[in-house]
């Protein structure tokens, strides 16, 4: 879960109407822009495997998956919170910076990994996605004008590539306040899309009634399926809840203190996520059985009206363009141009002088980024899968335990009290839960490699 405690980027010169204390551009952001950026984060992919996710947990588990990984992610959440003011009173401007801070050592090169990772995995998942849903808009109208039996089969990789295009020009976008006007649409498009899967859902039951298909423990082990792919398909549902209450902090003012704006947005962002999160997916569910679609938006699930599919997917591209800067800004965009800048500038480019070094830097590593994850994103495009094996790898790093280890430093909790004791078990229990997840997500992405072909993937 990529977290961000980032504020600004660059440095400034002494003024009060423009700068904070430290000489950095004054924080703008606040506990109602922070929540839309904790929703527009969330309220992403994540939420179109839900009824999928559902349906193999069944009615009790799922519902109790989705409320544990909300709670979990909530108070964890709190405790980063109380972690973003070093010990000595200065700002943690990105995660890294809080974990050197409180941790030091060696975790603070296993949180740049478990970031970096995540980073690298989340914009290849936005790329598949936004790339099945644009495909799916042509589909839909091919069954609208051939019928719904008829093939409609697209290929992904053009769309795949006109979403990397759209991104390298975004990336050079330098400042991440220049974006809140996108992060505004995103939000905005992330609940289009879920009211009209919503709608949608409602519609369907209301015609033809709850699905019969439906089990307190989900997917049925039957024919067509064995006791071994329902143990994996349970462990790849938790991967992909888990992956969906991924989000970062926007940029924000000093008064009140941070720290307990970021604690008010974490809860309005994250009570607003869970709602939709057990709508989308009990909802999804009574309506598509234990044959629930992957991605109940592109999976076909409904067909008509065929306008208002097309609608609820182009709202899914426009979000994911934004949540794919949001992502990379601001920590992406400064760590990473901090550390490529002095490898990429060294007897590349012969600039006029070091802004204009610096510029050729940025347009270099940012098109390299986005085009690597483009090319990773037509290898690998595998919606649920790859969802699931990206909610587990970083569910337990980042948003358990690095929170509970730097509070404990922050906060100076004696070892094996009962505070201490109960916050290792905690971390312990998530970290078996994410390898399980892990485990599911990589037994199916095997399962998938085994009939797929390089660069060639249809939807």
């Amino acid at each position: 879960m990529e977290r961000s405690f980032s504020v600004s980027m660059d440095g400034g010169i002494d003024d009060s109407s423009k700068f904070d204390d430290d000489g950095r551009p004054k924080r703008t952001g606040t506990v109602l822009t922070t929540s839309a950026h904790i929703i527009t984060a969330v309220i992403g992919s994540g939420v179109l495997s839900l009824a999928w996710a559902t349906a193999q947990l069944g009615w009790i588990a799922g519902p109790v998956a989705l409320l544990a990984f909300s709670v979990i992610t909530w108070f964890n959440s709190l405790l980063l919170a109380d972690c973003y003011r070093a010990p000595d009173g200065s700002r943690n401007y990105t995660y890294m910076d809080a974990v050197r801070a409180h941790l030091g050592g060696m975790k603070v090169l296993l949180c740049g990994l478990a970031q970096y990772s995540n980073l690298f995995g989340v914009t290849i998942g936005y790329a598949i996605t936004a790339s099945i849903s644009m495909v799916a808009i042509k589909r839909s109208n091919c069954f609208h004008k051939h019928g719904h039996d008829a093939g409609c089969h697209e290929s992904n990789n053009p769309f795949i590539i006109m979403f990397g295009i759209m991104q390298i020009i975004l990336c050079q976008i330098p400042n991440f306040h220049k974006l809140s006007f996108l992060s505004v649409i995103a939000a905005v498009m992330s609940f289009a899309y879920s009211f009209i899967g919503l709608g949608l859902s409602i519609a369907k039951i209301a015609k033809d009634g709850a699905h019969p298909n439906t089990s307190l423990t989900g997917t049925v082990i039957g024919k067509d399926m064995s006791a071994t792919d329902k143990m994996w398909n349970t462990f790849s549902a938790l991967g992909d809840i888990a992956f969906a209450y991924a989000f970062s902090t926007d940029t924000l003012k000093s008064h009140p203190p941070e720290n307990k704006s970021m604690k008010k947005a974490t809860f309005t962002g994250i009570t607003v996520s869970t709602i939709f999160y057990t709508l989308c997916g009990l909802i999804g569910y009574a309506a598509f059985g234990n044959k629930a679609p992957g991605n109940f938006l592109t999976g076909f699930g409904f067909y008509e009206p065929f306008w208002l599919v097309d609608l609820a997917n182009v709202c899914i591209v426009v979000h994911l363009v934004g949540a794919y800067q949001i992502s990379l800004n601001p920590n992406g965009k400064a760590q990473f141009d901090n550390v490529f800048a002095g490898v990429l500038s060294t007897n590349i480019w012969i600039c006029r002088g070091l802004e204009q070094k610096e510029m050729a830097t940025k347009l270099v590593w940012r098109t390299a980024y986005v085009v690597f994850t483009t090319i990773l994103a037509m290898l690998f495009p595998f919606f649920n899968d790859f969802v699931g094996l990206l909610g587990a790898a970083s569910f337990w790093p980042l948003t358990v335990y690095f929170p509970i280890q730097m509070y404990i430093a922050q906060a100076k909790i004696p070892k094996y009290s009962f505070t201490w004791i109960w916050l290792k078990i905690l971390s312990f229990v998530c970290l078996i839960i994410s390898l399980l997840a892990a485990a599911g997500s990589v037994q199916g992405l095997i399962k998938s490699l085994q009939k797929f072909h390089p660069f060639k993937s249809e939807s």
